[in-house]
């Protein structure tokens, strides 16, 4: 099974996208304006992610965002991806974890969505 999509809803399209660009690696596919909403695609032919600005249905704006939501991605390097967030200003507590043979850690886009970064 692969990976469809998956969709954030985001406060700063721009931020977020440049997080997901830039830090991450994920390419802009195509952004759309919406009524009520802007929204971008970002990846490939693997699998798409999907963020929304804006009025989107299905959506509390009462609850908080990122809460108890995940993403995950894997790296070639976990020390370089971590250099790479704090060279762009975003935080990590710079902790590499190792359990069960799998080396990893965890950051915050600028949603305060957690990222998790896989060792390959």
């Amino acid at each position: 099974m692969n990976l469809s999509w998956a969709r954030l809803m985001v406060k700063d399209l721009d931020a977020s996208i440049k997080f997901y660009e830039e830090v991450v690696g994920l390419p802009v596919k195509d952004r759309q304006p919406v009524p009520g909403m802007q929204i971008a695609y970002l990846g490939d032919d693997n699998g798409l992610l999907v963020l929304i600005c804006g009025d989107a249905p299905h959506y509390d704006k009462d609850k908080e965002v990122g809460n108890g939501m995940a993403l995950g991605f894997v790296v070639d390097s976990l020390e370089e991806k971590i250099s790479l967030l704090h060279e762009n200003g975003y935080e990590t507590d710079g902790v590499i974890y190792d359990v069960q043979s799998a080396q990893f850690f965890f950051a915050k886009d600028p949603d305060g969505y957690v990222v998790q970064f896989d060792k390959r």
